[in-house]
């Protein structure tokens, strides 16, 4: 083996286990699977490139992070930020006339378990939840980037401060901003509340069952009054119990609907088949003994993403 090969196994052999958890980053500061598996990939092509001159002042930890957190930065100054449909414009409350799809915005993407960060889907609440990932897209460059390092990550001032070349001084300033904005956009910890492990499984059992027969009177019971509807690429959103169930009545129950569980952003959720067709990816915000809201990602390939079949 020669010296440059030994230099590549040692390299995949320490760098290789973090590699789930920069995707996750990036995926955090970027909001799409794709483009943050592109940014790992780049991550690693240019540790590789010089990791002849790595010299280990930082652990090799702190420093992948490091190349990964400024190609997103990179990334993010030539880029659009992604988006819900509830961070576009007002609900709807037509549930025939929708808006026509818009395949021009950057959508958010859901972030399969399997590829995430074991660690950050145990603390999914805090780091991962569809709705956080959403609230950061808002968020400037710099200050999502701060707020991911200091409270998700839980750098301290000087670690995120030499990420990002300015001073500890400088960091505590921006997250302070970053934590406001921050405040008005994503729900308290208390209103996200969830039901215990068998609570969610027979809550989940019961919505998929009424989902599927297109059960009206059991769907209208298991949604929380203020429940959200949001179906990406279609810019309309719903809210409110009472719309999103004039939205369900208008479109269940003229074809045949089969829901089969997945979990995305340490959420629960479900791969939709329509007509045996995989159709869209549905992930689930529950709150006590009801569900929240429902994203249902319309994109028949996202389906495929989460390792099942494009038929069933």
């Amino acid at each position: 083996m020669t010296v440059i090969e030994q230099q590549q196994d040692e390299f995949a052999r320490l760098t290789g286990p973090f590699r789930r958890e920069l995707l996750t980053h990036c995926y955090r500061m970027l909001g799409s699977v794709q483009d943050a598996e592109d940014l790992v990939q780049e991550t690693y092509l240019r540790a590789w490139r010089s990791y002849q001159d790595f010299e280990g002042r930082a652990s090799l930890r702190t420093w992948l992070y490091r190349i990964a957190t400024n190609a997103c930065l990179n990334a993010l100054r030539h880029g659009s930020r992604r988006v819900l449909p509830a961070g576009l414009g007002a609900p709807s409350t037509d549930p025939v006339a929708l808006a026509p799809r818009d395949p021009e915005i950057p959508w958010l993407e859901p972030l399969p378990d399997e590829l995430a960060d074991p660690a950050a889907i145990v603390a999914g609440r805090a780091g991962l939840r569809l709705a956080l990932i959403a609230a950061l897209q808002h968020l400037p460059p710099q200050q999502r980037t701060v707020l991911v390092l200091r409270d998700v990550l839980a750098w301290s001032a000087e670690e995120a401060a030499d990420v990002l070349g300015v001073t500890p001084a400088a960091v505590h300033s921006t997250l302070q901003r970053a934590r406001a904005r921050l405040d008005r956009l994503e729900p308290a910890v208390d209103e996200i509340a969830e039901p215990s492990e068998q609570e969610q499984r027979d809550l989940l059992d019961r919505y998929a069952d009424a989902f599927e027969r297109a059960d009206i009177a059991t769907l209208t019971r298991l949604l929380t009054e203020d429940a959200v509807w949001q179906m990406p690429p279609n810019p309309s959103w719903f809210a409110g119990r009472d719309n999103v169930i004039r939205l369900l009545a208008a479109r269940l129950g003229s074809k045949r609907t089969r829901l089969v569980p997945l979990r995305a952003n340490g959420q629960p959720g479900f791969a939709m088949y329509v007509d045996g067709e995989a159709f869209a990816v549905q992930v689930i915000t529950l709150r006590g003994p009801a569900v929240a809201a429902v994203t249902a990602f319309h994109d028949a390939a996202l389906v495929r993403s989460f390792g099942l079949p494009s038929r069933m």
